[in-house]
Parts: C-alpha cells; sequence; structure tokens
C-alpha cells in the first residue's frame, strides 16, 4: 500500500486507514491547510483526518505529505 514517504496511495480511504491505524488522525499538522470541499465550502485543515462541517466528507493527508493541500484526499462522506 504505502512504503515510507516515498510511496503513495491510491485514494482518500487509503489515507485516513493508514494515519488511523498510526494513531496520527487527531494529530495537528504542522500547519494548517486550507481547501474548498467537493461540496464547495471553504476548508480549514488541522489534523491530519478531516471532516466537512457542511456535508461530512471526510479527508486525509499524511505527515509526510501535510506540507500541500494538493495532497489532501477525500475518502467519503463519514468514512
Amino acid at each position: 500500500m504505502h512504503d515510507g514517504c516515498s510511496g503513495g496511495f491510491t485514494n482518500g480511504q487509503e489515507i485516513i486507514d493508514k494515519v488511523r491505524s498510526m494513531g496520527f488522525d487527531q494529530e495537528a499538522l504542522p500547519a494548517p491547510l486550507f481547501f474548498t470541499c467537493s461540496c464547495g465550502t471553504e476548508q480549514e485543515m488541522l489534523t491530519f483526518a478531516h471532516k466537512c462541517q457542511n456535508c461530512g466528507m471526510v479527508h486525509g493527508v499524511t505527515p509526510c505529505h501535510a506540507f500541500d493541500p494538493e495532497n489532501i484526499l477525500e475518502a467519503g462522506i463519514n468514512y
């Protein structure tokens, strides 16, 4: 699935599963990330797993890639 920082994930569910299994899902990001959810709501992501307050879409980013909002992937609503 993923091999350190050199590996990659194919979808947001893999990211969420990984950060949850590592216990990082509620850990603070090095710096907040700002992005637009697929529902159109502007978001401020503070942790490695984030749930949109508007639609419930869960977003994830890995610690290795938490420097750029382009690395945030959607896992699904209420995932």
